[in-house]
């Protein structure tokens, strides 16, 4: 069975939290919802949601101060702000704590599901993810349980090494430059311009684990110029 995307929809309106979870029900997501800001930064913080919808005007904690509390914690979890507060400056403020959207109250529920869906797909959420990655004439990869067999050894990879090989399977028809990398997969703000070989180690071990030859590698390639690309086909 295909996986459900989790929402989590932070709102006090009682109509407006019922239809939201109503809407998003009905278009194939599991969700969670919260009536004020307190459970809303609690059950945000848990870190089980692929979305939250995140009401501004909130009793006990605003919108705003959950928004920077999840950043400070979690800098890839996406979220969109909900709010009747909509002038330039409301929304620039949002933006700047860290929220991928902010959509202003009333809205068309049509627009806020595809911008939903336009955020889920921009954080590399896939409602069909791949169990496996089959390198090109070379092993599959076993992403759920983080091993491959390669010359009849099992060999064992870390999440982060995983979610590396999986954000460079899903873009294998381009290379992926460092910097997205750093972005994507460790969540660093962009042009940071950071000083930083935690991307370049990691692929040197991959390599290790992958390669017959580091030095010479058959999978995980470097495009001059252009950052790395992983040489896999379809799950």
């Amino acid at each position: 069975m295909e996986p459900k995307p989790k929402l989590l929809v932070v709102e006090d309106e009682l109509a407006i939290r019922t239809g939201l979870v109503d809407v998003f029900t009905f278009h194939g997501f599991e969700v969670d919802f919260a009536e004020d800001g307190e459970i809303g930064l609690n059950k945000a913080l848990s870190g089980n949601f692929d979305m939250i919808l995140l009401d501004v005007m909130l009793p006990k904690k605003n919108g705003y101060d959950i928004c920077s509390a999840i950043r400070e914690q979690d800098r890839q979890q996406p979220v969109i702000m909900l709010t009747a507060r909509n002038t330039d400056e409301d929304i620039i403020h949002g933006l700047s704590l860290g929220a991928d959207d902010y959509v202003a109250k009333p809205f068309s529920i049509t627009q806020l599901v595809l911008r939903v869906q336009a955020v889920l797909r921009r954080s590399g959420f896939d409602n069909k993810p791949d169990n496996h990655i089959h390198l090109s004439n070379g092993p599959s990869i076993d992403t759920v349980n983080l091993c491959a067999e390669i010359d009849n050894e099992t060999i064992a990879f870390t999440k982060r090494e995983m979610e590396i090989l999986q954000y460079l399977h899903r873009h294998n028809d381009r290379p992926v430059p460092r910097e997205e990398l750093l972005h994507k997969v460790w969540g660093y703000e962009q042009d940071l311009n950071i000083e930083t070989r935690t991307v370049d180690i990691h692929i040197a071990k991959l390599r290790r684990k992958l390669e017959s030859d580091p030095k010479q590698p058959a999978f995980l390639q470097t495009v001059r110029g252009g950052g790395y690309k992983l040489l896999s086909g379809q799950g």
